[in-house]
């Protein structure tokens, strides 16, 4: 291990809005080297971490799945540790409710003041974010939670198309991204607490992925509808089924008998986008699922969704989602041997 003689203390957070599968995957990986032990020379002898699943009370506790499990420790009766995690959490459409679990928030300011790093897997982290620990501090969190986690906690700057942040003095606030990037939270802790080499080899045994570009490809475009402009709300309806007519700004403007500048100022207040990125965004986004779906051409599917020039529409497509069309196909389409049984 790099410059650690001992192993270290891993504590998984288990209380009822943790997800299951999370949990126990970060468990199996982190503990995995009892498994792999002498398989691979980029690998310790000895297991770097010790995990222990802790709690609120020890016990079977039912997880937001319904499924228990059993939380080995009381939180109350460990007085050190070096990692918390909090693994990804069930947050209803209501958003999160903060208060609720007061003795592990305390329990995790108190490890962190020890010296804990604290890390979350996905929606993780609006339960470590009630410490007040990341006010001020870069975190990401799955996409679809971003407007909930800004509601909840707005000191908090959200970059929700990264995979993995690092924060703090300390580099000791680690939040991870959308759903499988606790696959590049666990890569991440063996790389600086073992090593590149060590992360390497986990990585080949358990197939498991750095997310090299980014969350970008994976993120859903859903405009803002809750803004209560009524006016700039039908423009956007009218947008949804209408992006690909030529020069579709120029029609909202016109339906909307308003000026441009005054169109175009109103539209970007109530979206927090101007009306032609609005619209470029659409576009892309049915793009996207032209090209999952279909076998069609990049340039037809450019032509489909409004654009008259392939090499304007690829330039846009690899500066929204970070890939590529054809990369972005390959990558999403469904592979043969999972498409059903072949004529």
């Amino acid at each position: 291990m790099t410059g650690i003689s001992r192993p270290l203390r891993v504590s998984l957070l288990a209380f009822p809005d943790a997800g299951l599968s999370t949990l126990t995957g970060i468990y199996d990986v982190l503990n995995g080297f009892r498994m792999l032990a002498g398989a691979d020379e980029a690998l310790p002898v000895d297991p770097p971490f010790h995990l222990e699943v802790v709690g609120a009370r020890p016990g079977p506790v039912a997880l937001a799945g319904g499924m228990p499990l059993v939380v080995q420790r009381a939180v109350h009766d460990v007085d050190m540790t070096d990692i918390v995690i909090a693994p990804s959490v069930l947050v209803g459409g209501a958003g999160w409710r903060s208060g609720r679990y007061p003795d592990l928030v305390a329990w995790v300011s108190r490890m962190h003041e020890a010296g804990a790093i604290l890390c979350s897997a996905c929606s993780g982290v609006f339960l470590l974010a009630e410490t007040g620990l990341f006010d001020g501090q870069p975190a990401t969190v799955h996409w679809g939670y971003a407007e909930h986690f800004s509601r909840a906690f707005p000191q908090v700057p959200l970059l929700p198309d990264r995979v993995l942040v690092v924060s703090g003095e300390r580099e000791d606030l680690v939040t991870s991204g959308a759903s499988m990037t606790w696959h590049d939270l666990v890569l991440y802790l063996i790389a600086r607490h073992v090593g590149t080499t060590a992360a390497q080899a986990v990585a080949r045994y358990f197939a498991l992925q750095w997310h090299h570009e980014g969350l970008a490809p994976y993120i859903v475009f859903r405009g803002r509808t809750d803004h209560g402009d009524a006016l700039i709300k039908d423009a956007q309806a009218w947008l949804e089924k209408h992006f690909a007519v030529a020069n579709p700004v120029e029609e909202m403007v016109r339906r909307s008998g308003m000026a441009e500048r005054t169109f175009s100022r109103r539209f970007t207040a109530a979206t927090g986008l101007s009306p032609l990125d609005y619209a470029q965004r659409l576009r892309v986004e049915d793009a996207k699922r032209r090209l999952e779906r279909t076998e069609v051409s990049v340039d037809e599917i450019s032509w489909q969704v409004g654009y008259e020039d392939p090499a304007f529409f690829r330039r846009l497509f690899k500066r929204t989602t970070g890939l590529a069309p054809g990369a972005y196909r390959r990558k999403f389409r469904v592979p043969s041997f999972a498409s059903g049984p072949q004529a």
